[in-house]
This record gives C-alpha cells, structure tokens and sequence, in this order.
C-alpha cells in the first residue's frame, strides 16, 4: 500500500515566507524530529524530515530491510515540491543519493542541491563481512550506544520500547550492511559533503565528487559522527548558505 505525503513527512508548521524546501533523510535509527527542529533556525526554508516505518506513529508499521524498496515507496508517496534540497545524514545520505538516481530515472523533477553528511562515497560501500544486523539485542544496543551515545533512559528502562527501538536500528543495518552500488552518471547540481573532524567516514568522502558535473564541496566541522549536534549554530549557518546557492543555481 503506498501511503501519502503526509505519513512519511515531518515538519513544523509552514513558513509564508519559504522559498525552498529541504528535504531531510535521517540516519540509522533516527527520529525525523531531530531534523524538524532545524526549521527554527533556517530562515526562508520548509524543512521536510522522512519518517520511514518504524519510528513515532508508524512504530509499528513493517520496517524496510533492503534500499530499493525504502526508495520506490518513497519516490511513489512523495511529490517533492520545487525548488527542494536533499539532505542525508549517514545512512540518511544514502537514501538521498539512491532517492536522487530514482527521481531522474523516472523523469522527475531534480534537487537545486543535494547535501551529504557523515557518509563515504556509495561505491565505497558494500557488504560488510561482519554484518551488524546479526548482532544479538544486546551486541547491537552497545554498539548503537558506541556510535550514538547512551539511549534515553525511557527507551532503555521499558522493555517495548526498546525492543522497538532495536528492530529499526536491526532493518537499517541491515539496509546498510546489504546496500550494494550500481554505477550511474553523475548528476547534474552541485553537492556538499560534510563531516565531523573526527570522524572516519569523513577521510572517504571527497569521492562524492564524482557524482556531480557542478561545484562540490566537502566541509568538516569540530566533533565526531553527530557534529551537528555539538556544533550546530556553525552547521545551520553552513546550510542556510549552501541552500541558498542552490535556490539560486537553480
């Protein structure tokens, strides 16, 4: 069944003045709330987070294991309303990247920009010969808690809800661990690439700029994998000037 628009968005209250929206992937295990709040502090900018199965009010919903079919049901649901930015973070950039190629093959209309975070090169990227998606609960909550920090104490002190939490993060990873790239031409806009300073996956990002004929980009910023969220009054500035290059490339 393909849902609407409005089941896989999350966003604040409209903007009279918005001249662009952004369009927000998050990364493994996220809540689209995170993404949302942005909209307080990017003047000019709808910002529009995906709320994939698995998370709020769509807890209980089956969860996609497998990047092909996250992207159709996407692409099917969603009118993607000009102008618009992509934005990903981790696996979130992934799905952009795959949502963007989609769009294109079917003749949609493209992004100004697409904006990738935390994320190496697509064809960096392949079956890992240790796949975290087999990882017992309690292998798997120590490392989502090593990459992203202690849970709050209301997931991991109520059985279900963390029983919950762990079968998103289980269908994410297993949408990473199984994501294999297929060759495409670039694309035809800019992309930024960004990363925190100390984190890995930002030393194998400059192949991005192989997926782009435009300008590219790649920023890093003081923290580690979630750096936005340790500096993000730097972050939001670059994005407010990076959307806006792209609203008027466009």
């Amino acid at each position: 069944m393909v849902r609407s628009a409005e089941t896989w968005l999350v966003s604040r209250a409209p903007r009279a003045a918005a001249t662009v929206s952004l369009y927000c992937f998050p990364h493994t295990g996220g809540a689209p709330g995170e993404y949302a709040r942005w909209s307080d502090d990017l003047p000019g900018v709808r910002v529009r987070a995906l709320r994939p199965p698995g998370r709020g009010s769509r807890l209980y919903e089956p969860r996609f294991a497998r990047m092909e079919e996250l992207v159709d049901a996407v692409v099917s649901a969603v009118t993607f309303e000009r102008p618009f930015v992509l934005l990903g973070h981790s696996l979130g950039a992934l799905v952009a990247f795959e949502v963007a190629r989609l769009l294109r093959d079917r003749g949609k209309p493209p992004p100004e920009r697409m904006i990738v975070s935390a994320c190496p090169a697509p064809r960096l990227i392949g079956p890992r010969p240790a796949p975290r998606h087999l990882l017992s609960d309690h292998e798997l909550l120590a490392e989502i808690e090593r990459v992203s920090g202690p849970l709050p104490a209301e997931i991991r002190d109520d059985p279900q809800l963390l029983a919950n939490s762990l079968q998103a993060f289980r269908a994410d990873l297993e949408m990473l661990d199984t994501y294999i790239y297929r060759a495409c031409d670039p694309f035809d806009y800019p992309i930024s690439a960004i990363a925190g300073a100390d984190d890995e996956a930002g030393t194998r990002m400059p192949g991005w700029r192989d997926h782009t004929t435009r300008s590219f980009e790649l920023r890093r910023f003081t923290g580690a994998h979630f750096y936005f969220r340790e500096c993000r009054h730097e972050v939001l500035s670059f994005l407010r000037h990076a959307i806006k290059d792209g609203e008027n490339a466009g």
